[in-house]
């Protein structure tokens, strides 16, 4: 067997272990001869550093994209607005032919303008014209190589074609808006006579003083031509039959009661060709009109009615008419932007049955209606048809089949017309009676004259306009006070260019071109509508950062603190060791 020998160790040289052992001072406590490890320290910090990286993820998977909104420009368009009255720059013409007159035009022109200013109110209503007023006067000498072709002996039609030939050629807004001529011929011994023609024209005949034909002027100025013939001189906007995209949908319906009895039908497409064509067309600066028809059966009224020995028919008061459409069996609401924000207007012509025929609707003063009709102020109208075989066919056993004639028909569209002119607030008769006289308005086959369109389109350009200004105004409050809602670009877009609208129209409307300011001021109010009620916001809950945090806090601020404090006692502990190391390295220096 081998021996393991050791190998001698000289008495002067110690071990190599012993040459490695602590010197005597060496306490654990404090001191420690290896460098500690950073292999716990780096795991620690990973998870710490994941956990630190993964905020920005989290942050970024709940981030809302909001387009960017011009809130300044918003509240510019509010404030200007709010603070000034939207008005249209008007011109006015008088004409003064007969007079030996020795007043300069000068001072007719003051006149004419003192008077002016006695009607209009104190502060001036949005959509009217400027007070600031342009009045020009024309006398006999000035004026005679102008009018003096025009016969006023002849026709008001022929007179009114005239002097549009004479004034209407070249005197288009935008320079300064549109002019208003009312010509004045003083004749000797006739009674004195006011027309207001269907263009932008009006003239006075007979005996007229100076001051009267000045008041007479005047008042035609600014009682018709500014006001529309309305003594409030304004249409409310609340109650302006257009819908918030700017289209309107007139829907004519005609109703038999009970077919049983007898069955009507019309020819609609003659009646739109020829009597509501004209209007849509005159109407497209205000509105984007389009015209449904429909024939319904066994459709009766929900009032009831009596019969009246003096009348020798049915009577149905305006008691009543609350009560006489009949919701439940009138389906009137047949186009598909019923359910929009296009507005609908119903035209109803009500053809009663056997059991009510004739039926004539009874006024409060206990006369009968002439039209035998009446509106619904933003619904329509009604019109009762009491055909001439009434009483006859109720006698017949067997229903009979009947088309309305077109010279009825157009009777009934003609009521159909002065109820839709009502409905824009203007009169359905031919005359205005002001406090100087009364005054003859020619009625025009498009519906509306001239003058009445441009009341229109300065009305409807403030109410829009207003609109406009609000609904912006309430989008730009909402966005700002829901921090997390969210905006997409098409927002933005639609935004932007209902400011550029407004704009456009407010350009527009300083210039007089009141069609132009009309339409833009349409879209700018379209654009505004379609922006608040963009789908993406009405489908989503908005919730603040606040609420983001508690929800996800419970899930993720445990584990989070753990990880923390586990990195907080695991740095701790690596000073610690590390400190050891560096005294007792310290010490290893100094025994050397």
């Amino acid at each position: 067997m081998a021996e393991i020998t050791e190998p001698l160790i000289p008495p002067n040289q110690t071990p190599q272990a012993e040459a490695h052992e602590p010197p005597p001072d060496f306490d654990p406590e404090t001191m420690r001869k290896t460098k500690p490890g950073l292999k716990r320290l780096i795991l620690t910090l990973s998870v710490l550093f994941s956990f630190i990286l993964g905020v920005p993820l989290i942050y970024k998977s709940v981030e809302i994209y909001r387009a960017p909104l011009p809130f300044l420009e918003i509240d510019s368009l509010s404030a200007q607005i709010d603070s000034n009255p939207f008005l249209f720059p008007c011109r006015f013409q008088a004409i003064f032919l007969g007079f030996d007159s020795k007043s300069s035009i000068t001072s007719l022109e003051s006149s004419i303008l003192h008077q002016m200013a006695e009607l209009t109110r104190q502060t001036p209503q949005c959509g009217t014209c400027s007070p600031n007023h342009s009045v020009s006067v024309l006398l006999d000498s000035d004026s005679h190589r102008l009018v003096g072709a025009v016969d006023f002996d002849g026709d008001d039609e022929a007179v009114d074609e005239a002097l549009q030939a004479v004034f209407g050629v070249g005197s288009g807004s935008g320079a300064g808006g549109e002019v208003y001529t009312v010509v004045v011929v003083n004749r000797g011994g006739e009674e004195v006579r006011a027309v207001v023609g269907k263009y932008r024209n009006a003239w006075i005949l007979g005996r007229v003083s100076e001051a009267e034909a000045v008041a007479k002027a005047a008042e035609v100025f600014v009682k018709v031509f500014v006001n529309g013939g309305k003594e409030e001189g304004l249409i409310h906007g609340e109650f302006m039959p257009v819908g918030a995209d700017g289209t309107l949908v007139l829907s004519f319906n005609l109703l038999n009661a009970d077919p049983r009895d007898w069955i009507y039908d019309w020819d609609f497409q003659t009646v739109d060709e020829i009597l509501l064509a004209p209007m849509v067309e005159a109407m497209k600066p205000v509105a984007n009109i389009s015209v449904e028809s429909q024939v319904l059966y066994h459709v009766p009224k929900s009032s009831l009615s009596y019969w009246d020995d003096n009348w020798d028919s049915y009577i149905f008061s305006t008691k009543d008419l609350p009560f006489f459409v009949n919701s439940n069996e009138w389906h009137l609401d047949t186009s598909i932007a019923a359910g929009g924000r296009s507005k609908m207007l119903h035209f109803v012509v009500y053809v009663p049955s056997a059991k009510e025929c004739p039926l004539l609707l009874q006024l409060p003063d206990g006369q009968i209606s002439k039209t035998n009709s009446f509106i619904s102020p933003m619904w329509g109208g009604v019109i009762v048809l009491n055909t001439q075989t009434c009483r006859k066919d109720s006698e017949s056993k067997h229903p009979s089949r009947h088309t309305i004639l077109h010279e009825d028909l157009q009777k009934v569209f003609e009521v159909f017309m002065g109820q839709f002119r009502q409905l824009f607030s203007f009169k359905s008769d031919n005359l205005y009676v002001g406090a100087s006289g009364t005054y003859n308005l020619l009625p025009s086959e498009r519906g509306f004259t001239l003058w009445e369109l441009d009341v229109l389109s300065r009305m409807h350009t403030c109410f829009n306009l207003h609109s406009c200004a609000t609904t912006l105004g309430s989008l730009s409050r909402l966005v700002q006070s829901l921090p997390r809602m969210i905006i997409k670009d098409e927002i933005g877009k639609q935004v932007k260019y209902s400011l550029e609208a407004a704009k456009l129209a407010q350009t527009n409307a300083s210039l007089g071109v009141y069609d132009a300011s009309a339409v833009s001021s349409r879209q700018a109010r379209s654009l505004a509508e379609d922006a608040f009620f963009h789908p993406s916001i009405m489908s989503v809950s908005y919730y603040s950062f606040e609420h983001c945090f508690a929800v996800y806090s419970p899930f993720f601020l445990p584990v989070s603190m753990h990880v923390i404090l586990a990195a907080l006692r695991e740095w701790r502990r690596y000073k610690k060791e590390n400190k050891k190391y560096l005294v007792w390295k310290a010490k290893m220096k100094d025994a050397l």
